[in-house]
């Protein structure tokens, strides 16, 4: 897949592409409706599809001081859409440039002179342009009168007939819901990062561990949970049943987030791989105990709670496909 971070850097031979837009943080099953159907328009006049996405994300422009928001920094989303089958990603940097460029100006040096669009594929509520002033009718006015042609798709719903949003997903697992988090995402949420030195302490409890850093991903609620560790190699990735402590290890007067991640069945040593961390359920909160003897018996009790779970076949690594659209059905929002 082509990546490119300007619309003026696209190779020729994808111009007249058809492109899915969006924010797309997350890649939902809403997001892959969209995307889907993009393809499927390329399929059908025979040219190139990609994606047109914005990094960093408007809301980190807007509200620098928020914390970290993000499904699925830019590299994640660049190996997800790679494994969707697209031909290109145009990353566009959201800037002071973009935030003040008008409707207008995106649709003809961007859309038209930039990437020559061919056709383009929206949600039912996308809106664009300086201060989100651009919206579908006009993006179908621009449309007619500059040639290309433009796809609405409606509100995607699961089948309770809720509406798939990265918002209502960042609720789900900040409140210690990853299973339902994963049914609206079409797989189970996850994060990587570089494993680094820690302080042992695991290791000296008899439960050593790789430590992660959350960096630019979402913290989901503060806990242990039962989790699937891969640890990513040049010959691809060695998948682990684990447990896993997210938190501030109260008992230790801790002051920074972590990750913790003890595999169940492991021994060798981690430090400086990349590890790919799959959210399954969540077991507890964080609590501080009066005791190492405490803390340890409960570890120990994590432990056996998080294989016994890991096993069961709803929670199969499969359970979820992301190489499927989703079971949903498509309507207008009420």
């Amino acid at each position: 897949m082509e990546v490119v971070r300007r619309f003026d850097e696209l190779p020729p031979g994808l111009r007249g592409a058809v492109f899915a837009v969006g924010n797309f943080d997350g890649l939902h099953h809403g997001h892959r409706a969209v995307i889907e159907r993009a393809k499927q328009v390329a399929q059908a006049s025979g040219v190139p599809c990609g994606v047109i996405t914005f990094e960093p994300h408007p809301r980190h422009y807007f509200s620098l001081d928020d914390p970290p928001f993000r499904l699925t920094p830019f590299q994640r989303k660049q190996t997800i859409l790679e494994s969707w089958g697209l031909d290109c990603m145009v990353a566009v940097p959201f800037d002071a440039a973009l935030a003040a460029t008008s409707a207008e100006r995106f649709v003809t040096d961007g859309l038209v002179d930039g990437l020559g669009v061919g056709h383009l594929v929206v949600g039912h509520d996308f809106a664009f342009g300086h201060k989100r002033r651009g919206n579908t009718a006009f993006l179908k006015e621009q449309a007619s009168a500059y040639g290309f042609g433009v796809t609405v798709v409606e509100a995607h719903l699961a089948a309770s007939g809720a509406l798939y949003s990265s918002r209502a997903i960042r609720e789900l697992l900040q409140s210690g819901r990853p299973r339902e988090a994963a049914e609206a995402l079409g797989r189970w949420w996850a994060v990587d990062g570089t494993v680094q030195h820690g302080d042992a302490r695991g290791r000296d409890l008899g439960f050593p561990t790789a430590n992660l850093e959350m960096g630019a991903y979402l913290q989901p609620s503060h806990g242990i949970y039962a989790v699937r560790a891969g640890i990513v190699e040049d010959g691809g990735t060695t998948w682990h049943d684990a447990a896993a402590n997210l938190g501030l290890r109260p008992t230790f007067d801790g002051r920074t987030v972590l990750l913790e991640v003890h595999l169940l069945e492991f021994s060798g040593d981690l430090y400086g791989k990349t590890m790919d961390v799959s959210f399954v359920e969540y077991l507890r909160p964080e609590e501080r105990f009066a005791d190492i003897d405490g803390l340890i018996a409960q570890m120990g009790a994590d432990c056996a709670q998080a294989r016994e779970i890991l096993a069961r076949p709803e929670y199969a690594p499969e359970r979820y496909d992301a190489g499927a659209p989703a079971p949903a059905r498509e309507e207008p929002l009420p």
